[in-house]
């Protein structure tokens, strides 16, 4: 079996005039500035799955630039994003997620975004479910996440052949 391993990074600022999506889930607490729904949880998840297949970035796949992805569902793009890196021959092993974000308090939301980003990547599933582990964390008051002007993910997917 071949293996690859995947970073993925994202980052928005609050100030959206949607909703709080963070890993498929509606939150309570001000939206984040982006092009789709702006979570970036999913997004870094995508990027990780992308880069880990060798298929480029979530940018290049579904371009800010584009208005059909304007408000689009992250979770959506991320099923696509699986779908393709089945479609090249690879299978999802597993997904680790760490999470930057002073508020909202993420921790009740865990296992449902486990469970919304599970059920995305399905397709491209080795056998069962993808183990996806989603971890909070807090900045602790430094930088901008520090000061809520926003959050950051950071994900790392490991896929096979």
């Amino acid at each position: 079996m071949s293996t690859r391993i995947g970073l993925g990074f994202d980052v928005h600022a609050f100030g959206g005039d949607g909703p709080l999506v963070l890993g498929g889930e509606r939150l309570d607490g001000h939206g984040l500035v982006g092009h789709s729904d702006a979570d970036v949880i999913t997004h870094a998840v995508a990027d990780a799955l992308l880069g880990a297949a060798g298929l480029g970035d979530l940018g290049t796949m579904f371009p800010a630039s584009d208005d059909e992805w304007a408000g689009a569902s992250s979770v959506a793009l991320l099923a696509t994003v699986a779908e393709r890196v089945a479609a090249d021959g690879w299978s999802i092993v597993n997904i680790d997620v760490s999470v930057a974000a002073e508020e909202p308090m993420l921790a009740p939301h865990v296992d449902a975004m486990q469970r919304n980003i599970a059920g995305a990547v399905a397709t491209a599933a080795t056998e069962g479910a993808v183990p996806v582990r989603i971890s909070p964390k807090h900045a602790e008051g430094l930088g901008a996440i520090g000061r809520a002007e926003g959050i950051a993910a950071w994900a790392v997917a490991l896929v096979g052949s």
